[in-house]
């Protein structure tokens, strides 16, 4: 199928928005660690589930120490270290700037497979990147309305968070291109990936003696974790299983591009759900984006 990496790439971008709708309403109830943690293990016993379905089998032992080795230490750069520190993000200069930060995450994935891997980018390629993360930038740094309670200014460590998981999401996505080499299966490379983040999360919960606090916090709000069940299903389940699909079948840059388009498809959502408003900028950013879009595809 034609562009298949690239349809998955976008709808990943489409998932993630869907997620974030969860994990927002999550971290408003329990915070952002304890929805960090819960939503891995919730997203590896889907996982689990659907792979025992589709292969027989709960855990892809064939895959293969390798495959196993640079998925594994995918989920824990990506999906634990870098999601911890997008997390932080958030908290210290708010989603607008944490999203900026993060959509840097295809430079720095381009210029770690350039230099490691050898893979190049045409000049098409190069113009449809810097077009999308222009638009993107647009969007994301938009002014808020004056009076807005959820504006917020940039500080040091929110910056530095912000970088590191723009790092960590690059980092994780040329390591699961490495291990998704072949014919092999997007939700079992995904399920690797979130076992090796369950574990580092959960032990590393252990030694801070939050992992009951974790449970119990969950046990008391009931719909946080419906929300966290929302959030997984959309984000760490098809959305990450569809982004390895994406890795697989088309380059680094072009993917983690199109995977950062979650601010611009937030637009619609927060129009419908949140009932917000936004100006002229918002949407002549998103064509931008779109027009960088188009770009990747006709390249």
């Amino acid at each position: 199928m034609a562009y298949i990496g690239e349809i998955a790439a976008l709808f990943t971008s489409v998932c993630w928005s869907f997620s974030a709708i969860g994990f927002t309403k999550s971290t408003q109830q329990v915070g952002s660690q304890i929805t960090n943690r819960v939503r891995v293990l919730l997203a590896l016993l889907v996982l689990i589930l659907i792979n025992a379905v589709l292969f027989g089998q709960p855990l892809p032992l064939h895959a293969g120490a390798s495959r196993w080795a640079w998925l594994s230490v995918s989920g824990i750069i990506g999906l634990s270290l870098g999601d911890a520190f997008l997390f932080q993000a958030y908290h210290e200069i708010g989603p607008r700037l944490g999203l900026l930060l993060l959509s840097l995450a295809p430079i720095f994935g381009t210029a770690i497979a350039w230099v490691f891997f050898g893979q190049t980018l045409s000049l098409l390629n190069i113009v449809g990147i810097v077009v999308t993360l222009a638009g993107i930038s647009w969007v994301v740094l938009i002014r808020p309305e004056e009076g807005d309670e959820h504006a917020r200014r940039a500080t040091g460590r929110g910056i530095l968070f912000g970088l590191l998981a723009a790092l960590g999401q690059a980092i994780g996505l040329v390591f699961s291109q490495q291990g998704m080499v072949g014919n092999f299966s997007p939700f079992a490379g995904t399920l690797i990936r979130m076992l090796a983040a369950v574990v580092t999360l959960w032990i590393a919960a252990s030694f801070q003696r939050q992992a009951r606090t974790t449970v119990d916090s969950m046990r008391a709000r009931p719909g946080a974790l419906g929300w966290v069940a929302f959030g997984a299903l959309f984000g760490p389940v098809i959305g990450v299983s569809s982004s390895l699909l994406a890795v697989q079948h088309t380059g680094i840059g072009v993917a983690s591009t199109l995977m950062a388009l979650p601010p611009v498809f937030m637009l619609p959502i927060s129009y419908f759900v949140f009932k917000e408003r936004f100006g002229w900028q918002a949407v002549a950013g998103t064509l931008v984006a779109m027009a960088g879009v188009a770009l990747l595809f006709l390249s």
